[in-house]
Parts: C-alpha cells; sequence; structure tokens
C-alpha cells in the first residue's frame, strides 16, 4: 500500500517574520500583504488565533481585536528560496518531494520503499522532524495514506516535543481526519465564514452536506474541499525535480590576467547561462564568478544587479566594473559564473525572446563592404521558382535589403531550447557519385559513403523524382540516410544509370 508524509511548515511566512524581526517574540503576529491599516492578513500565529484573529481580516481589524498585533510583509522571493532550501533538505530522506503550490510550507513525499534505509517509518519521520528542528524549522509530520488527509491532520499541529504522527491505517486516519477544523486548511475567507455562520466547523461537518449545495452557496474552492475530504478527488503526487545549478567554466588553455581578456570571456560564458536562465523562465538576482588563478589563488566575486533581470549588457557592465577594481596575483586558468536565479514575469520573458538578436544596420554595412571588395555577385539568396528537379527548383539573385526576419510567437510556456534550430537541406550544385551498392537501402551496415561516415542506422524514403521524356528521362527514389555518426544524407537511386548519389546534407 503506498505511503506518504506530508510536511507541515505552520505558516511559514510567519517564521521567516520572526527570523526577520525577533524583536515581535512573545507578541501575536501576522504576515500582511500591504504595510498599512488596511492591509489584508494572510499568516497569524497561535497568540494571535487565541484573540480571534483571521487570516482575511485586515490589519485594523486584527489590530482591534489583538492590541499587541505585530505585522510586516514578507516578499514572495524569500518565501520561495525557503521553499526550495526546505524542499533540498526533504529530499535527503525522499527522492520525490512536492511542495504545495497554494501553500508554502506544505510539503508531501513519497514514503514508499524507504523500509530498506530505515527500519521503520516512526525511526524515518523522527530523522526527518529531528533534521528540520536543528535547521531552526518548526515543523509537523505526518505520516499516512491520502495527500488531503494527511495535510489535513498535520494542520492540527500534533502534540509532543517531536510534532510526529505516523498513522497506521487509512480508518484512523479519515477518523482523524473529521475532527479537523476548517479555519486550519487556508479556506478562502469568505466561504469560511458562510460555513461558520451554518454551524459548519469542522470537516466532518462539511461532509454532511450535500455537494450540489456546496457548490451552489459557497463557491468551487468549498466544493473542491468537500471532494478531497470525501475522496472522490485524489491528486496524484507531482513532485518537483531538484534544480540543475546554472553555472558554466572555462578553461584557458593561455593564462590572461587583463580584465579586458577576462571580460571577453566571461561575456561568451554570460550567453550561454543567460538562455537556459530563460529557458527555465526565470530571472538572474546574483551572478558569481571564480577565477582560478596560477598560483593556486582563487578570487571570489558576487554581483548583483538592481533588480532581477535578463538583460545581458546590464549584468556585464557590473562585471566589468568589478574586474576593472580587483587586483590577481598571477594569471587566470580557469573561470566559472554560477547564477542564482528567481521565478520571471511574463514581461521580463516577453523582453528577452522578443527582443532582436541581430543588428539589421551593422549586417547591411558588412554586405555592401562584400560588394565593394568581391563584386556585386558576391552577395546573393535563392529564390524559389518552378522546376522538375530539385537543383533546377530554385536560383540565386542579387540581394541589396535583407529581408525582414519572420518572427515566431513565443508562448512563455513553452520550454524548448533556446539553440534550437530548423533543419536546413544543403543541395550539393552537382551530385557526386557513390561507391556502387544494392538498390535498396539497408539500416544494418550499409557503408553508405566509405568508413569516415560509418554505417547507415536509419533511413526515410523513398520519395520518387521522375518524367523527363520531353528532354531526358529522369527516374531518381530519394532517400534520407542518417549514419552512425549522426550525419544525415540527402542521397538518391538513379534506376536510369543503376547507381546512387549524395545529391546534399541536413544539418
Amino acid at each position: 500500500m503506498d505511503r506518504l508524509a506530508c510536511v507541515d511548515l505552520p505558516s511559514l511566512p510567519l517564521q521567516l517574520l520572526l527570523r526577520k524581526h525577533p524583536e515581535f517574540a512573545g507578541f501575536p503576529c501576522a504576515v500582511v500583504a500591504e504595510d498599512r491599516p488596511q492591509g489584508v492578513i494572510l499568516q497569524i500565529d497561535e497568540r494571535a488565533r487565541a484573540f480571534q484573529v483571521l487570516p482575511g481580516m485586515r490589519y485594523a481589524a486584527g489590530l482591534s481585536l489583538a492590541p499587541g498585533l505585530r505585522a510586516a510583509v514578507i516578499d514572495d522571493t524569500v518565501i520561495e528560496e525557503a521553499v526550495s532550501e526546505i524542499a533540498e533538505v526533504l529530499r535527503t530522506f525522499s527522492p520525490n518531494v512536492e511542495p504545495c503550490r497554494d501553500e508554502p510550507g506544505v510539503f508531501w513525499l513519497d514514503a514508499r520503499g524507504l523500509d530498506r534505509l530505515w527500519t521503520s517509518l516512526p525511526q524515518w519521520g523522527a530523522a526527518l522532524t529531528d533534521k528540520l528542528l536543528e535547521d531552526g524549522w518548526d515543523a509537523t509530520v505526518v505520516v499516512g495514506f491520502s495527500r488531503f488527509l494527511t495535510y489535513a491532520v498535520a494542520r492540527t499541529r500534533v502534540r509532543g516535543r517531536r510534532r510526529l504522527l505516523v498513522i497506521g491505517d487509512q480508518l484512523a486516519e479519515r477518523r482523524l481526519s473529521v475532527k479537523v477544523p476548517l479555519t486550519r486548511l487556508g479556506l478562502e475567507a469568505k466561504a469560511r465564514d458562510g460555513l461558520t455562520r451554518l454551524g459548519i466547523s469542522t470537516v466532518g461537518d462539511l461532509l454532511e452536506l450535500p455537494s450540489s449545495g456546496v457548490m451552489r452557496r459557497f463557491g468551487p474552492e468549498a466544493a473542491r474541499l468537500w471532494r478531497l475530504a470525501r475522496g472522490d478527488a485524489k491528486p496524484r503526487m507531482r513532485p518537483k525535480a531538484a534544480v540543475e545549478a546554472i553555472e558554466r567554466t572555462l578553461h584557458l588553455d593561455h593564462g590572461a590576467k587583463k580584465a579586458s581578456v577576462l571580460l571577453f570571456v566571461i561575456k561568451r560564458l554570460l550567453g550561454e547561462l543567460f538562455a537556459q536562465i530563460a529557458n527555465r523562465h526565470e530571472v538572474l538576482t546574483s551572478l558569481t564568478f571564480t577565477l582560478k588563478q596560477d598560483d593556486g589563488a582563487i578570487a571570489q566575486h558576487t554581483i548583483k544587479p538592481a533588480a532581477p533581470t535578463l538583460q545581458e549588457p546590464v549584468v556585464l557592465d557590473l562585471v566589468r566594473l568589478r574586474l576593472d577594481a580587483i587586483e590577481l596575483s598571477s594569471e587566470v586558468l580557469d573561470i566559472t559564473v554560477a547564477a542564482e536565479t528567481t521565478d520571471a514575469t511574463s514581461d521580463q520573458l516577453r523582453m528577452y525572446f522578443d527582443r532582436p538578436r541581430r543588428d539589421r544596420k551593422a549586417a547591411h554595412a558588412a554586405l555592401a563592404r562584400l560588394r565593394a571588395e568581391l563584386g556585386d555577385d558576391a552577395v546573393l539568396c535563392a529564390k524559389l521558382k518552378d522546376g522538375h528537379l530539385p537543383q533546377a527548383s530554385y536560383s540565386w539573385v542579387p540581394i541589396d535589403q535583407l529581408p525582414e526576419r519572420a518572427v515566431r510567437p513565443v508562448r512563455l510556456d513553452d520550454r524548448r531550447s533556446l539553440d534550437e534550430r530548423c533543419l536546413v537541406r544543403r543541395i550539393f550544385p552537382r551530385p557526386v557519385a557513390l561507391p556502387p551498392q544494392s538498390r535498396h537501402v539497408r539500416d544494418d551496415g550499409w557503408l553508405i559513403n566509405g568508413l569516415e561516415y560509418g554505417s547507415v542506422v536509419r533511413s526515410s524514403g523513398p520519395y520518387l523524382v521522375s518524367g523527363g521524356w520531353w528532354r531526358r528521362e529522369v527516374h531518381r527514389e530519394y532517400q534520407y540516410a542518417e549514419t552512425q555518426r549522426g550525419d544525415i544524407l540527402w542521397v538518391y537511386y538513379d534506376r536510369i544509370r543503376r547507381r546512387w548519389y549524395l545529391h546534399g546534407v541536413v544539418q
């Protein structure tokens, strides 16, 4: 039977608040959306809850109930960094960790197959809670069977020093969950208050209502909670993969000490770095570059832009200023750049993906220099025309101006690599005769063009081109042949001449 655990760090933003403001200790505390009297209360501690202060209230209203209420704003970036930090710790206890998207501080861990590493689940859970306590986090761990029910039980805060509960069977899990107050489950304030006015205060009370009535009177959020508590909706675990470190390293064959040379190398690394960051829908918050010198000394420097960014020139200018200000004891042999990131907004991604990659004016100036030095026929472009054979379906014509780039709309949820390129078929001016072979392409060892390319491992075709009886009869059977080396060759079998030809390559 599947076992999982819910780890609840109650009011994680509030724990971060107390770390930031230790002077708030001993007072009822709350995290607010805005630092003003009408700011909405997002998180409260147990002292504030004892004064009947609830999330969703205005700070002024909470202050009237708890005169000593302390409140402040916690930035979303700080919360995200804490969630990532805690998730990395939890992955040392289970490879599958899923942070809750709606409630920071709630995590689900896959507890299957841990019996080979730990004597028992209670021992595993005790080690987990001890580690979180050692790191300074207040946490509750409930090991059970259902995502929602373990979450609901965890929100009641298990009594005892360790705050650990291992549920033995599903019946006990359901029996514990029906007693959970709705005020512990993060239900939106409007639905929560409406249910409270009807005397519905626990999960068990909610389950006694008909599903249609819950949806009609209290909205989709309450209806979803009803389905989860009943067991009709059983969302699967969607563990979040460990974030791969974003860094690049380059070894210099010849050491360098000049700031201009080091800046040039770092600029090269930044291009790859920003491409990876943008593909992950993130922005750079800080950049650390490490210079390993010939005498063994290591110089490490961190720069932070004024705001998270995807603008490479901004970061490069800060790197230049730092390089100009430092003195190196010897030449640099290795350069490593590492980035810290956070989630990007839609506008930041759109600016990165939609910005022009090339300077058209500079390109036109370069083409003009080529024409002046080599003649007007040195700059040509292919133009399609009607033709029966592939080499007759286009012609080369002079070009004065580059055409406007066709911009492909980029969806912000498209995670394909920026380095992805379209395949291009390059046609040879004259087909190259290949060594005599059988008419049929073989994928089991045919050396299409000698040992250099390797044997054919995959082929596609044939695509027939025939005709030309009015001039000279043509019958070709074109194929795409992929070789063991990775080349994709465009070949055809000429039935009239009874031999194979290489007509182009795909790059």
